[in-house]
């Protein structure tokens, strides 16, 4: 199984992080290692001085396929659920690339519930929200992706045979902590919920 992230496809995300917007999806991956369901504590790594959450729609893979047009991307869509990437964000900033900062044990909390296309479509419009010990932090829209659900699985079918299980992370909206003032790091202790 595959964990594919995409980075940079929220607009507003992209603004505040001072980045410039990708041409095409800016796919990395996770490892199965980093997996862990709801309520599952993560993990801080004592080499990082910044962790961050990433409240993301998920999308699973149903059935298999290599080069899909975009126009039958949600033929092979099982369906959606909620997850979180974890980022180690100085460590993503040191490194100048993203497989140790995103790489962690227990960086890629996943939600348990699973929609299904038919009642969610291609994904647009639903509204994504990270709470902090309650506190919102992030709250955006996919429809700020600047590549929506079925670029993303036809883009990523170019370059992996995607398999039934495998999971492609869309990228997260505006609010994370690096980008406040003061930033807020993740605490031991805290409580992060993802709801979309």
């Amino acid at each position: 199984m595959k964990i594919i992230c995409v980075g940079r496809n929220y607009a507003a995300h992209v603004a505040e992080m001072g980045d410039d917007a990708p041409s095409e999806p800016l796919l990395f991956g996770k490892f199965e290692n980093t997996l862990i369901g709801p309520g599952d504590p993560v993990v801080l790594p004592r080499e990082s001085a910044h962790v961050d959450a990433e409240a993301e729609l998920c999308v699973e893979i149903g059935r298999g396929g290599r080069r899909i047009d975009g126009d039958d991307a949600l033929d092979f869509v099982r369906g959606y659920r909620c997850a979180n990437d974890i980022s180690a964000r100085d460590l993503q900033d040191r490194d100048d690339q993203w497989t140790r900062a995103k790489g962690y044990d227990t960086f890629c909390p996943l939600g348990d519930v699973l929609v299904p296309v038919s009642e969610l479509g291609d994904g647009s419009g639903l509204r994504v929200v990270q709470r902090l010990n309650g506190e919102v932090l992030q709250d955006g829209s996919t429809d700020d992706l600047i590549f929506g659900v079925r670029r993303l699985v036809a883009h990523a079918s170019t370059v992996f045979t995607l398999e039934p299980g495998d999971l492609i992370l869309t990228g997260t909206p505006p609010g994370v902590g690096y980008a406040r003032d003061p930033k807020i790091a993740l605490q031991d202790g805290d409580v992060v919920e993802v709801e979309i």
